[in-house]
């Protein structure tokens, strides 16, 4: 059969390529995995319990209500209220299937084939994958900067994207900075889509942005989220998009198409989740941002030459030291360093290459399901690489 040369374009996804290198290994170090951001932890236990629940539950395998239980929906805008301050009430809100669901629906409701949408460099790899597979050509912002972002815009603008806290930088965009992009998104009247998936995990206790202070923010404001770190959970699929009503009804379009609704299981574990665990939640935080730490202080010494640019919610962003400008004679591309820290170092990450359109040296290490002592071992492996060259 013939495939659609458009999909055949696209690489796959850089997390499964990553891993293809562990099935070669033989012997050498324990395995140690900074490739994907998933809790490597079980959820609460009253989110297990609630799970259990639903399923033994006579309509607990039936479909959801498309705009989402009512309970998941009054959960979230009493959350929406306390990181925001601000009055977002359910009939705004859309459960999706999962955060990716929510940007691809969203995204493509504002943008069709050969129209354009503002991406900033270094990306989220789906995300770029989405609009190539959909025909939305990505315009790539190398520098996250008002004037460079208006240079870009042009009349088949149909939205700007950002991501907060940074997948893969870590690094969470000042509300001064949110507020300058939406200003220029409103000015052209095209979509700012926050995807907000990491907004949990942020080191400071301030509201992420003050868009939702304006009543006209659905206007041009779409906002994304995920419960599947906060909660443990991503394998019951199950994000939300915050929104104008009237954009809801046209992604309600593709959502039906897609999945029908989001699965009530998910919905039914965050609800209760967002209702009753809390304090839980807020322990796994804690233990993240104490690993932070400790990987920022692992980074300092700039072990085997590996050096930190940014650092938070669940990612390290690091420049190898074997590229063209730092190595001499000892240039790699990233996916050969990658290979390499895999078959002879025991560490799985991901290229960075898979969140730039160019190999610029750089990866991304997702240190925050490390212990403290497996944080050192990470370090003294990258040194060994290092100084093996």
């Amino acid at each position: 059969m013939q495939l659609r040369s458009r999909t055949l374009s696209v690489p796959t996804s850089p997390i499964a390529e990553a891993h293809r290198w562990v099935s070669e290994r033989s012997g050498g170090p324990p395995l140690l995995d900074l490739s994907q951001a998933a809790p490597g932890y079980p959820t609460a236990p009253v989110i297990a319990q609630r799970i259990a629940e639903v399923a033994a539950e006579g309509d607990g395998g039936r479909y959801a209500p498309p705009p989402g239980l009512p309970v998941l929906l009054d959960a979230f805008s009493d959350e929406l209220k306390r990181s925001y301050g601000a009055e977002i009430g359910g009939e705004r809100i859309l459960p999706t299937g999962g955060c990716n669901q929510a940007f691809c629906t969203a995204v493509s409701t504002v943008a069709e084939p050969g129209s354009e949408v503002i991406l900033p460099v270094p990306y989220y790899f789906n995300h770029d994958m989405w609009l190539k597979l959909d025909g939305i050509v990505p315009r790539y912002l190398h520098h996250l900067d008002v004037d460079a972002a208006e240079q870009l815009v042009n009349e088949r603008t149909r939205a700007l994207v950002l991501v907060t806290p940074g997948n893969p930088t870590g690094v969470t965009v000042e509300p001064e900075v949110i507020q300058d992009l939406h200003d220029l998104c409103r000015r052209h009247d095209i979509a700012l889509i926050l995807d907000e998936t990491y907004r949990n995990f942020r080191t400071v206790s301030d509201p992420p942005h003050t868009l939702f202070d304006d009543p006209n923010w659905g206007d041009t404001v779409i906002s994304l989220h995920s419960f599947s770190k906060d909660l443990a959970i991503p394998g019951y699929r199950v994000g939300a998009i915050v929104s104008s009503e009237a954009l809801k009804v046209e992604v309600l379009k593709f959502v039906d198409c897609v999945q029908i609704c989001a699965p009530r299981i998910g919905q039914e574990a965050a609800a209760v989740g967002l209702n009753q665990a809390r304090g839980w939640r807020q322990e796994q935080v804690d233990r993240i941002n104490v690993a932070l730490t400790h990987f920022i202080e692992a980074m300092r010494p700039q072990p085997g030459g590996f050096q930190l640019a940014s650092a938070g919610a669940y990612f390290g962003w690091v420049r190898h030291p074997f590229t063209a400008e730092g190595s001499g004679d000892k240039t790699l591309t990233t996916d050969e360093v990658i290979r390499r820290l895999v078959l002879e170092h025991g560490i799985v990450a991901i290229p960075g290459s898979a969140f730039t359109p160019t190999d610029d040296g750089w990866i991304r290490f997702s240190y925050a399901n490390l212990e403290p002592n497996q944080i050192d071992d990470f370090a003294t492996r990258l040194s060994h690489l290092g100084n093996e060259q």
